[in-house]
Order: structure tokens, then sequence, then C-alpha cells
């Protein structure tokens, strides 16, 4: 007996650990600063680790109050009703509820190239197609409604993601309002703000509530998620804010107790951490600023916790930082092959990180004048 046919599903590829760079170098995991996974250089928000804590010992019960409170207190965040909450274990979580709301078989979505993989991942796992339109790297990746609606036909799901992963561009709520206005009535517009905190515009739940005077509707809806700013993307906690008309369809979605009891009591410690959220949004902020101003390499302006660099050869220069104890992310896997990420961590990594990039990028400019200079045989 064998599983179904997955020869069209692709395997995710997460940014490489500490531990697993170390032991393939034979290195102590001390040496080695991790800037590839885009996680929070502060650690979790001080405040769900207390409550980690102090509620261990409750991991024999199933979640109750824990999940409703959370519930509660994000909807309150956002000035939404409870029941427009989809509470799921991470942000992928959220992205399967919200393609098993929708997707009938060969159904298709449309996501970004390049960008996150399990969109497409998870459309396949329930039997949808994808289709993708192009973030083009000669443009800074722009995001506008027409990139979109020249590759739009008549797809169930649009995914955006503002902002962007690799490039940190984001897409202008004026823009996610034009391309809801123009596709189909069915058409769900999905925007992912996972690195939402971190930029310097308005959430798109202004679309779903028809605040700043837009119009209220019933075609969007947003993904957070708990792993970034709140630093908790080890205990797995995300959510999807819905339109009120999807409210009734979570019951039959969701996965029974899919976010864990004590995920559940940390993100509802973290939600009120500002102090937490407030320092690592500053950090991340002035990083990518040295980071653009500093490297020598050109630098897209991002506004997420992270920064794409142009460095021609992205594996080779991966593999050098490496050896000088930073890891990056090689964005091979995203379709670019000339670019790392690189995620902005306290100011100490950021120094780090800067001079390790210089200094492999110095050398390979060496290598490649003195291989140019040897002569002909």
């Amino acid at each position: 007996m064998q599983p179904r046919d997955l020869s069209d599903h692709v395997a995710y590829e997460a940014g490489r650990g500490i531990e697993e760079v170390a032991r393939e170098l034979g290195r102590d995991p001390s040496e080695f600063v991790k800037l590839a996974s885009n996680e929070n250089p502060h650690g979790p928000s001080p405040a769900a680790s207390v409550a980690i804590r102090e509620h261990a010992s409750s991991m024999s019960s199933y979640p109750k109050a824990a999940h409703a409170d959370l519930v509660e207190a994000i909807a309150d965040r956002w000035g939404v009703n409870d029941e427009q909450i989809w509470l799921a274990n991470g942000g992928d979580g959220a992205i399967d509820y919200l393609h098993r709301a929708t997707l009938e078989p060969d159904d298709d979505v449309l996501v970004p190239t390049p960008g996150f993989a399990y969109y497409g991942m998870s459309a396949r796992f329930h039997h949808g197609g994808v289709h993708e339109y192009a973030l083009e790297r000669t443009d800074d990746f722009a995001q506008t409604a027409e990139t979109v609606l020249e590759r739009y036909d008549g797809e169930r799901v649009i995914w955006l993601t503002s902002p962007h992963n690799p490039s940190g561009s984001t897409m202008p709520l004026e823009e996610i309002e034009r391309l809801a206005e123009e596709t189909d009535e069915e058409t769900l517009i999905v925007v992912d703000e996972a690195y939402g905190e971190f930029a310097e515009r308005d959430s798109a739940i202004a679309l779903l509530e028809g605040r700043d005077g837009y119009d209220a509707r019933d075609d969007v809806a947003v993904l957070r998620t708990f792993s970034k700013a709140y630093g908790l993307a080890g205990v797995r906690l995300g959510y999807a804010v819905v339109p009120d008309e999807w409210a009734s369809a979570y019951t039959r979605v969701n996965t029974p107790f899919a976010a864990s009891e004590l995920a559940c009591r940390a993100g509802l410690a973290a939600i009120d951490d500002t102090e937490h959220v407030d320092r690592t949004v500053e950090t991340a902020r002035t990083s990518r600023a040295e980071i653009r101003d500093r490297i020598d390499a050109h630098v897209w302006p991002s506004e997420g916790n992270f920064v794409l660099v142009d460095v021609d050869d992205a594996s080779s220069v991966a593999e050098k930082l490496q050896d000088r104890g930073v890891i990056v992310r090689d964005c091979t896997s995203f379709g670019l092959p000339g670019c790392i990420r690189i995620t902005c961590g306290t100011d100490e990594e950021t120094d780090r990180a800067i001079g390790a990039v210089n200094a492999v990028l110095a050398d390979l400019e060496v290598d490649t004048h003195t291989e140019a200079e040897v002569p002909d045989t």
C-alpha cells in the first residue's frame, strides 16, 4: 500500500538552526548567531514565560477558559466580534482552516512568487490547484492590485503577504480594496500580516470592519501570529480574523483543541506585554536601517523584521558566513539564488552580521579578480 500521489507537493524548507550547523561543522554552538528564521532576538515575552511556568501543571487538561479568554482578548485588540477570531496552531494552521472553509476539489488559489511555500502546500493538501503571480525583483518586489489582477483567473483564494517574506515590501490598503472590488464575489482575499507589527501601515482588518473610510467587506480575511513580535514561535499560536458572515464555519473546520493549553496561556499573557513588543519593533527598525546603511551590497527596503540582500551567489555567501559563525537564509528556495535574507537581531548581532557579510563579499571579490587575472595556458 502507498500514500496518494504526492509528486506535485514540495517539502517546506526551514531556516537552519544553530545546533544543526554546529554539528555539521564540528564546532561549539556558542560560536554561532542565528539570523535565518525571523525569530525574536529578545526571546519570548517575559509575561508569557511566567504564564507557561505557572500553568505547566495544567498540561493534562484540554484548553477551556484560556481559549475563550484569549479569543476575547484578540477580538478586543482589533475591535471585532469574538466569533471573527479563528484561533489556530500557528499561522499555518489558520491557512489550513481558510482552505477547508473555501476550497472544493479542483478550486484554485493564487499565490505570490517568491513567497511562503505553505500557501500552495496547504491548497494541494485540500485538493486545490495553485497558480502564481510574480513580485518582480527588478521592481523592488512592489505589490499592487494590477500585479495580481494580471494573473487572476477566477481563483477561489488570493494570498497576499504584507509585509512580504522575503522582501519586506507591503501592499497599501487602497490596493487591497481595489483587488477585492475587481475580483469575483466568491474570491476570498487573504492578507497574511505575520510581520504586521513591524510595518508602519494599518492592518487590513480595517477593510473587514469598514473603518477609516473603507466600506466593510465580506471577502477579505487577515492572518496574524504570536511567533514574531511576541516571540512565541516555539508554542505555535496564530489566528485568522474573518468577516462576520464566516463566523459559524469555524467550528466545522477547526481541529479539536489545536491551540494547546500552554500556547493559549502564553498568548493571553503576551498580548498585553506592550513593553516587549515595542522593544522588539524598535530593535527591528534600528537593525534593518543599520544593515541598509552599512552592508556593501544592495539591500531592499523592508517593513518586516528582516532584510533581503543582493549577493549574486547566495549559497556560497551563506556557506562562508556559517564558517564565520553567522547563519542567514539562503533564498535559493524562494527562487532567489542571488539573495540572502538576514533577520534583524540585537545591536551586537546586527553588527556582527554586517561585518561578516562585508568581509565575505570582499573575499569573494578578491577571488573573482584573482581568477580573472590568471592567464590561459
